[in-house]
């Protein structure tokens, strides 16, 4: 059976749309992809609950034998609740409220925790610093000190230790330059 832990590492930014400041996963992949993992997922929305003249919805999702359950405001793109919601801005809300609780099962959970991607091992490129160390130091001209930076910077740009490395490097370069 697939786990959460490995749902939780798909990367889905390509299935994302940005509205606004907001990033929002595409209900329709969430559920092809949920399908594909879990054949016998289900799902089913309960009654929108009133607060004053805006709405809150909920939808349930099953799979790998767990239900869970979010709720969502009927929102507007600037994340604010809609006055007397319409038809379509419920079911918008509904098919949001969905892929969320798709995300509780672990694919695109990061997209609400404000992050980009899912988390991945940092590489340790400590050693590949040390080398463009030895490349910046044998720089001759600015020209080439600055293609050279560049070049390490971009190459080495996941490792903060790394970078750090070469922004050291860049201190200590007492060689003179034409």
């Amino acid at each position: 059976m697939t786990t959460y832990n490995e749902i939780r590492k798909i990367n889905v930014n390509e299935h994302t749309d940005k509205k606004g400041k907001f990033t929002y996963l595409s209900w329709a992949w969430a559920v092809d992809q949920l399908l594909q993992i879990d054949p016998s997922a289900t799902w089913d929305y309960q009654a929108p609950m009133q607060f004053g003249d805006t709405l809150m919805v909920f939808c349930s999702v099953t799979a790998f034998g767990k239900t869970m359950t979010p709720q969502l405001p009927v929102l507007n793109h600037q994340n604010k609740a809609i006055s007397n919601p319409n038809a379509m801005d419920v079911n918008t809300a509904m098919q949001r409220c969905l892929a969320k609780a798709i995300a509780l099962h672990g694919l695109g959970l990061y997209i609400y925790a404000g992050e980009d991607v899912p988390d991945e091992p940092t590489p340790d490129l400590t050693a590949d610093a040390t080398l463009w160390v030895d490349s910046i130091n044998g720089c001759k001209t600015i020209d080439e000190l600055k293609a050279t930076y560049g070049k390490a910077y971009a190459a080495l740009a996941k490792d903060k230790n790394a970078v750090q490395i070469i922004a050291n490097a860049k201190d200590l370069k007492k060689v003179e330059l034409t």
